[in-house]
C-alpha cells in the first residue's frame, strides 16, 4: 500500500475540488492510501466517509501571495509544512499540493530533503507534442540562476522522469537555446551546451532545441535554466489562451463562424486539456528524497486525482532511485 499526502488546502478552486480529486484517486487505485492534510472542519468528515483516507489535522494555511520562505518558517502547522514533514517522518511516501509553488519548494527542500549530491531540485513536467510524443521540460522555474553542473544534473533528472512517466528506455536530451548550432546563444548557453556534450556525448545529448521545438515532440527531454524554462512555459500557456480567445471572439461575428466553432469544440477542448497538464496533475519537483508534485493553482478534481496517482506511480516505479542511479 502506497501512502500519498495530499494538501487539502492548496489551490484556488476550493477544498471541495481537492477532496473530490482525492476521492477519485482512491476509487481508481485500490492499493492507494491518502493522508489528507488540512483543517479539521474540512477533512474530518471526508476521512470518516473514505476508508483509505487518513486525517492529518493542521491549523494554518500558506496563501498564494505570501513570501515563501517567511511563510514556511512562520507557519509550521500549515498543511504544506506538515505534509512535507509527514514524508520525512515516513508517514507518507510522497506529497501532492496545488498550493504556493515557492512555499512547496522551500518546505520540501527543507523537510523532505535533497538526494545526496543534488545541488538544487528542479521542476519538470511532460508537455504534449505535435508528433504525438510528449517531452519532459526541466527546469520550469525552480532555479532562475543555474550553473553548468546544475544543468547537467537537471538533464539526468529529466531522463529519469522520462523513463518513469513516458516509458522511454533511453531518453534523448536537448538544450533550449535560440539556434541549433552549438555556438548559438549567450555565453551561458554555450557553456551549458559544452557541459551537456561532455556529460552525454552522442549517447543521450541531442544538441540544441529552439523554441519551435517545444511542442514539436522531437525530443524526450528539453533542459534549460529555470528562468528561460518558466518564460517558455508561460508563453505556451498565454498563446493557448490567446488562440481560444480569438476563436470565441470570431464566433460572435457571424453565424457561419459560430457553427464552425461548434463543430470544432470537441477538438479545441481536447487540445486545451492536453496543454493544461491535468493528465499528469502538475509539475514534479525532482532531486528530493521522495516524489513531490505541484499542481497549478486553478487545479481541477481531475488534476488532483492524476497528480495523486502519478505521485503513487513515481513511488512504485522507484523514481528517486532512478535519479540517484543517473547521477
Amino acid at each position: 500500500m502506497v501512502t500519498i499526502c495530499v494538501d487539502a488546502m492548496g489551490g484556488d478552486s476550493g477544498t471541495e475540488v481537492v477532496l473530490e480529486g482525492i476521492a477519485q484517486a482512491l476509487e481508481a487505485d485500490e492499493q492507494l492510501q491518502v493522508l489528507v492534510a488540512g483543517d479539521a472542519d474540512v477533512i474530518s468528515a471526508f476521512c470518516e466517509e473514505h476508508e483509505r483516507a487518513l486525517p492529518l489535522v493542521t491549523t494554518e494555511v500558506i496563501g498564494m501571495g505570501e513570501h515563501p520562505s517567511t511563510a514556511v518558517h512562520a507557519k509550521k502547522d500549515s498543511s504544506i509544512v506538515r505534509g512535507c514533514l509527514a514524508v520525512r517522518h515516513g508517514e507518507a511516501d510522497g506529497f501532492f499540493s496545488a498550493g504556493s509553488t515557492g512555499a512547496i519548494l522551500v518546505a520540501a527542500t527543507m523537510n523532505v530533503g535533497r538526494l545526496k549530491g543534488i545541488k538544487r531540485p528542479a521542476l519538470a513536467t511532460a508537455i504534449p507534442g505535435a508528433s504525438g510524443r510528449r517531452t519532459v521540460m526541466i527546469d520550469m522555474g525552480a532555479n532562475a540562476d543555474t550553473h553548468e553542473d546544475m544543468i547537467v544534473q537537471f538533464a539526468h533528472m529529466g531522463r529519469a522522469y522520462a523513463k518513469v512517466t513516458l516509458g522511454v528506455a533511453e531518453p534523448r536530451v536537448a538544450l533550449l537555446s535560440n539556434g541549433e548550432e552549438e555556438t548559438k546563444g549567450s555565453e551561458q548557453a554555450v557553456a551549458f551546451h559544452q557541459a551537456l556534450k561532455d556529460a552525454g556525448g552522442d549517447s543521450w545529448f541531442a544538441g540544441n532545441a529552439e523554441g519551435t521545438d517545444l511542442l514539436a515532440g522531437r525530443y524526450d527531454v528539453i533542459v534549460s535554466d529555470g528562468f528561460t524554462g518558466n518564460v517558455a512555459l508561460k508563453t505556451i500557456e498565454g498563446t493557448a489562451k490567446y488562440i481560444v480567445g480569438c476563436i470565441k471572439a470570431a464566433t460572435k461575428k457571424s453565424k457561419l463562424m459560430a457553427i464552425g466553432a461548434l463543430l470544432l469544440k470537441p477538438a479545441i477542448k481536447a487540445v486545451a486539456a492536453d496543454l493544461s497538464g491535468d493528465e499528469y496533475g502538475g509539475a514534479v519537483l525532482l532531486g528530493l528524497k521522495a516524489p513531490v508534485i505541484i499542481g497549478h493553482g486553478a487545479t481541477s478534481a481531475l488534476a488532483v486525482k492524476n497528480g495523486t496517482l502519478v505521485c503513487a506511480k513515481a513511488v512504485r516505479e522507484g523514481l528517486v532511485d532512478k535519479i540517484a542511479a543517473e547521477e
